[in-house]
């Protein structure tokens, strides 16, 4: 899981959007970009009324900044931050969003055999302590640490209280909060009557709705470390998310980074990006960053026990490997 905010893992201009695909004469576009989740959110969206749709933008940015109020463990008065500090053998009442990001985040450990957990806050914030420059942790303390991990010390009660099983459990919603609030504001510009828009969260989450005029889906090019695939999907009602090691090692090892593997403690070691394409950004969040957490073997097994999903992992060195359930992955350039 993520100990540092992901750099923009898939590549977009929303410039070469506006400038490739020009506005028809009865659909306007308007672009727009705002820093939000300590990333830069953009939103294009088509409209007979430039106006309108300008409104539907400005509306949507404003969902994800109430989103971000609730879920970010930045913001000491955040209301993740409050679960954080008072939810131990305590049951707490919580927002309708902030139980369901949570209820999908446990799914997603459940179905990852906890590769995907959302309680590594503990191992995150000791590894963040380490990259500001206060040492590496012993294995004591991280030993001591990973004592405070484990998503089935979450208790969900429906509808809307959470308590944690643990005197130190944490939440991180960094690997799913992004694509959550991408998917709520999709939905409030399908509400003010917005039907062709890109959303993108910093280059790692973006969502398509609909098409631009003249054209059947959005092309979005994919993060390409070897620099010679140039990978692409087709998006059309859909989400593709990036993950990827970017943080200095800590260790030595210039593999280790900012993604923290709940089953050793320490930054993951790997050698590849991970793209995950499916219906919806909550999903295609998680699903990145589980997919880079597992590995090409067994990510394709669990790609294949998903619907309508596909992903992608390439190497600096341009070493592929892809499962298709979901839009087809493209390739510009030959291998």
């Amino acid at each position: 899981m993520r100990c540092d905010n992901r750099r923009a893992a898939a590549l977009i201009s929303f410039f070469l959007i506006a400038s490739f695909v020009q506005s028809s004469e009865n659909q306007a576009l308007v672009y727009k970009k705002k820093y939000i989740m300590g990333t830069v959110f953009e939103i294009a969206a088509y409209d007979q009324s430039s106006e309108h749709a300008s409104n539907a933008i400005e509306r949507a940015f404003q969902e994800i900044v109430r989103l971000d109020d609730l879920m970010s463990n930045y913001k000491p008065d955040s209301t993740l931050s409050n679960l954080n500090r008072s939810a131990h053998f305590h049951a707490e009442k919580v927002p309708s969003d902030l139980y369901r990001v949570i209820d999908q985040a446990v799914q997603f450990s459940r179905l990852s055999d906890g590769k995907f957990d959302i309680s590594i806050a503990p191992l995150v914030n000791l590894w963040k302590a380490a990259l500001r420059g206060e040492g590496t942790p012993s294995r004591a303390q991280q030993e001591d640490v990973r004592s405070c991990v484990g998503y089935e010390k979450i208790e969900l009660s429906p509808p809307d209280r959470i308590s944690f099983r643990s005197s130190c459990l944490q939440l991180d919603l960094g690997a799913i909060g992004k694509g959550y609030a991408v998917d709520r504001a999709a939905e409030v510009l399908h509400s003010m009557g917005i039907r062709d828009a890109l959303i993108n969260a910093g280059g790692s989450t973006i969502f398509a709705m609909g098409a631009p005029p003249d054209h059947t889906a959005w092309l979005v090019h994919l993060r390409d470390p070897s620099n010679k695939i140039d990978p692409q999907v087709m998006l059309k009602d859909g989400s593709v998310s990036t993950s990827e090691q970017t943080a200095p090692s800590l260790l030595g090892n210039d593999s280790a980074g900012h993604i923290i593997d709940p089953d050793t403690g320490m930054p993951l070691k790997t050698v590849f990006t991970v793209s995950a394409v499916s219906r919806t950004a909550t999903v295609s969040d998680a699903l990145s960053t589980t997919l880079l957490l597992l590995g090409p073997k067994k990510g394709k097994e669990l790609i294949k026990s998903m619907a309508d999903v596909s992903a992608i992992w390439i190497s600096h060195e341009a070493q592929v490997e892809t499962v298709t359930g979901g839009p087809q992955i493209l390739f510009g350039r030959g291998l």
